[in-house]
């Protein structure tokens, strides 16, 4: 039986934070009423789109039931109150306030229900300066420093690939939180709130950076420390064939592996050697061959470096097959089957028919 069978939970929130808390939930055995306006949640207008149907919607909302409501009319709440009052959990997304306009702030639904468990996802928390400030994923990690560490800088600047804040910032501390509540409640009977900031979280990343700023009293480099590419034994290398090759050498005896393999002269090897001039031997090295030769050569070596995959390539990996990465599928109305978002939860865990 999944871990969180029985668990009802009401949640409020839209596009991608929330609904993927709600989801990891889900996948674990909660029942999930996931309120939308009465437009549906703006998610459902994202690409890619199947017909009518958006798959990114799908992807983050299989397996919940979908209740539309104008939660600014009287009727709204009157609607809700049997299920507040049975929930276990409610997660929302607005800004501070709006959901106590409503009506439906913490107080207001721990006077109905003492047992919930009511989780407040935004931006930049319920204090300070910057509580109703608005914001996106690449606003919180340009606000924490983050983005900083390895932008590009001016002349050449890039996107980060990942939106870290909504997920790591947002819905994997929804999570953990709502299940300590739980585990509190537990104990005392009583439920709790929970205030989750988006912004906050990016400053787990910055641990090292914030390290190396208290210890050099200098601000981190754009792109030029340890993890962020100034390092020859943790940055990417392009090959012949305009691909990368990634590069995680850190400890010695990887390092010496991949070194040995790229006939690297032992005076580049040691730990002294001027980073500038290693980086420049080992790029030259790879980017005389393509990349289905360094796949030969370092793929048998085991020393933390690999081809990076396309996606195409990753979801024909028989390891991500096996382990069930990318099988999961969401239902569209019209039949269509997509990929759902893959929620790290062990199989031990996890609801079968979901």
């Amino acid at each position: 039986m999944p871990p969180l069978s029985g668990l009802k939970v009401v949640d409020f929130s839209t596009l991608l934070p929330g609904p993927f808390a709600s989801l990891m939930l889900a996948e674990a055995g909660a029942s999930v009423l996931k309120i939308e306006p009465p437009r549906g949640d703006d998610m459902r207008h994202f690409p890619p789109m199947v017909g009518a149907s958006s798959a990114a919607f799908a992807a983050l909302n299989h397996g919940k039931t979908c209740l539309r409501l104008d939660l600014k009319t009287p009727e709204a709440l009157a609607t809700l109150r049997p299920h507040l009052e049975a929930a276990d959990v409610l997660i929302e997304q607005f800004r501070p306030g709006v959901m106590d306009k409503l009506g439906l702030g913490y107080q207001a639904v721990s006077a109905l229900n003492p047992r919930i468990v009511y989780c407040s996802i935004t931006g930049y928390g319920q204090s300070g300066p910057r509580a109703h400030e608005a914001g996106h994923d690449l606003n919180y990690i340009s606000r924490t420093g983050m983005l900083a560490l390895s932008s590009g800088g001016a002349d050449n600047p890039t996107m980060p690939p990942l939106l870290a804040a909504d997920i790591a910032g947002g819905s994997f501390p929804a999570v953990i939180n709502i299940l300590l509540g739980l585990r509190q409640r537990d104990l005392t009977g009583k439920g709790s709130f929970i205030d989750i900031a988006m912004a906050d979280t990016p400053a787990s990343f910055t641990w090292h950076a914030a390290a190396t700023l208290a210890v050099s009293g200098r601000s981190p480099l754009d792109g030029a420390e340890l993890f962020t590419g100034g390092s020859p034994r943790y940055r990417t290398y392009p090959t012949a064939d305009k691909r990368l090759v990634a590069v995680g050498a850190l400890e010695d005896k990887f390092w010496q592996a991949f070194c040995e393999a790229l006939a690297v002269p032992d005076v580049l090897r040691v730990p002294g050697a001027p980073p500038k001039d290693v980086i420049a031997f080992i790029g030259q090295t790879i980017a005389a061959k393509p990349a289905k030769h360094w796949r030969s050569v370092f793929d048998p070596l085991d020393a933390c470096v690999c081809v990076v995959a396309t996606l195409e390539e990753a979801t024909a990996d028989r390891h991500f097959i096996l382990r069930g990465l990318f099988s999961r599928k969401a239902r569209l109305e019209d039949g269509t089957e997509v990929p759902r978002a893959f929620v790290p939860l062990a199989e031990a865990f996890r609801k079968p028919e979901l």
